[in-house]
Order: structure tokens, then C-alpha cells, then sequence
């Protein structure tokens, strides 16, 4: 992604809500289109947790790759992750990169799945943050779960 290009939601937004193996408390997921400049760029994954007894947090998964053309070009599809929650020492919330996918099945929608240190090494590191951030700023149940507005 060049600096400049503007990011949208795309227009199939969707949520669901279902119950937490560990705790059986509320998550909640959204899923979406991200469009760089209209055009379909990646797709994310945002599942908020409400736990009852650890800390309430979101795990985002944003897959990069082709899009609009069938399963069958997804060849080139790649997943980062990052947990955004409570980080001790610090009194607001903080990003860090995991292991992309964990709550989904493998598959090509996925891709490949990158871990913490593949990630940190990977070109498109940089587009993830940018993504993450549009999520995190845009997305109503994302951000309303992280900063309660």
C-alpha cells in the first residue's frame, strides 16, 4: 500500500456474537471488506472478548491478498494478527502482533498464516499497522470494546 491511499469499509459489513469456550461470556466478532482507494485490499476479523475473569481484549486477523477473482487465486494470501487489550505497566491499550488465524481453520482464505517473528520480518508488516489502526479508529464495535466510545 503507497502512503496517501485512502482506506474504506466495504459495504458487507457483518457481526455475530457467540459464547467463549474458557468463560462461556459474550464475543463478539465483525468482519469486513477494507477497500484501499475502492478497491478490495484486505479483509479483517475482529473478535471481542468479554471475559469474566481475564481481561477484556480483541484479537484482529487482517488477510492480504486477491480478491474478487474465486478461491482459486487466493495463492497469495497472508495473515497477521494482534491482540489489542490491557498491557501491564501501561494505562492504555496496546497492539501486539500474535499468531494470525488461531480461532480459525486453515484454508486459503487464510493463506499463510504468520507467527509473531515471521511477521515482524514480513514486507507488508507496515500495512497491517495501518489496517489495524482503520479498525481500531473505525469499526464501532472494535472501538467501542477497546475505548468504550
Amino acid at each position: 500500500m503507497m502512503a496517501g491511499m485512502s482506506l474504506t469499509f466495504g459495504p458487507d459489513r457483518q457481526t455475530r456474537e457467540f459464547q467463549c469456550d474458557c468463560c462461556q461470556a459474550p464475543i463478539e466478532r465483525a468482519w469486513n471488506f477494507i477497500h484501499a482507494d475502492g478497491a478490495a485490499y484486505a479483509v479483517y476479523f475482529a473478535n471481542c472478548y468479554h471475559h469474566k475473569d481475564k481481561d477484556h481484549d480483541a484479537w484482529i486477523d487482517v488477510i492480504f491478498g486477491t480478491w474478487g477473482a474465486g478461491a482459486e487465486r487466493w495463492g497469495d494470501h497472508v495473515s497477521f494478527a494482534c491482540r489489542v487489550g490491557p498491557v501491564a505497566g501501561q494505562n492504555t491499550p496496546a497492539s501486539t502482533l500474535v499468531t494470525a488465524g488461531l480461532a480459525h481453520a486453515d484454508g486459503p482464505l487464510f493463506g499463510t498464516k504468520l507467527d509473531r517473528e515471521a511477521a515482524l520480518q514480513h514486507p507488508r508488516l507496515s500495512e497491517f499497522w495501518k489496517v489495524s489502526d482503520f479498525i481500531l479508529e473505525h469499526d464501532p464495535l472494535v472501538r467501542g470494546h477497546i475505548y468504550g466510545r
